[in-house]
């Protein structure tokens, strides 16, 4: 099974239309959001999590874009400012998935962005701004 996260920036014409629907309907996948901005007559923005056969993945992602849906990866609109870590590791605690974490025996901070699912509790949590989500 492939899985994939995503944002998907969706233009104020596409927003009355059933575009996630339509993954799930025509092209068996499952899509598991895990956040979502939309205003109405302004971009709405889903964060996504979409998983399902490598065939469906790829040609429902194309059916999307071809729909006029952008489509980015989610690790592009996360943005760790390593300079200004001090690897404190108070984020760590606040990080609910795992992408934060102090690797061993290094005792080292790393950020996994496949982990991630973009709930900027991190954020908040360190005193320095080392993390910026970029929506």
């Amino acid at each position: 099974m492939a899985k994939k996260r995503l944002v998907f920036s969706f233009p104020t014409s596409l927003l009355d239309q059933p575009i996630t629907y339509q993954l799930v309907k025509r092209y068996d996948l499952m899509v598991n959001i895990l956040r979502a901005r939309v205003t109405p007559r302004e971009e709405g923005e889903l964060v996504v999590e979409v998983s399902g056969d490598k065939k469906s993945l790829e040609e429902g992602l194309r059916f999307i874009e071809e729909a006029g849906v952008g489509i980015k990866p989610l690790a592009q609109r996360i943005i760790r400012h390593e300079n200004l870590c001090i690897e404190c590791t108070a984020c760590t605690s606040a990080c609910p998935t795992g992408a934060l974490l102090v690797e061993r025996p290094d005792m080292r901070l790393v950020f996994d962005g496949e982990k991630c699912i973009a709930c900027e509790l991190c954020v908040p949590t360190c005193a320095y701004k080392v993390m910026e989500m970029v929506f």
